[in-house]
């Protein structure tokens, strides 16, 4: 019998955080030179969804509405950070890198994350379908 390809149901969403908390310690443990860059797309996440909610899950920081899903998730690696939108290819224009439903962007600098095409991803973010 052929085996049978898994979709992403077997990966289960994160649950929301009560509060921010998890999502600072996180930003803390990142490579000093991340740091900046977590913290700001952080701090631009949550001023464009001033209603969103958050997680922690699998080293990674996600943020979603209750009306698209999950929409974002911070992937901190040692030399850059790439923020995942899980509905990026419907995003205008989407984000260069990833496949299927979601695109990213690898950012190694502030100046990249302070990118102004980077901003209207995150508001458009809010548009679109996430994962539920």
């Amino acid at each position: 019998m052929p085996k049978q390809p898994s979709g992403s149901s077997s990966r289960r969403p994160p649950e929301p955080s009560e509060d921010h908390a998890e999502i600072d310690d996180w930003m803390g443990r990142q490579v000093p030179d991340l740091q900046p860059i977590v913290e700001h797309l952080d701090a631009t996440i949550r001023d464009v969804h001033p209603d969103a909610h958050f997680a922690l899950k699998w080293k990674k920081a996600y943020y979603g509405l209750p009306d698209v899903g999950w929409m974002i998730e911070l992937v901190a690696y040692d030399v850059s950070v790439n923020i995942v939108f899980h509905g990026g290819a419907d995003l205008d224009p989407p984000p260069d890198q990833g496949s299927g439903s979601s695109r990213y962007v690898k950012l190694r600098s502030l100046e990249e994350a302070q990118d102004p095409q980077l901003r209207r991803w995150i508001e458009q973010a809010g548009e679109v379908k996430g994962w539920t």
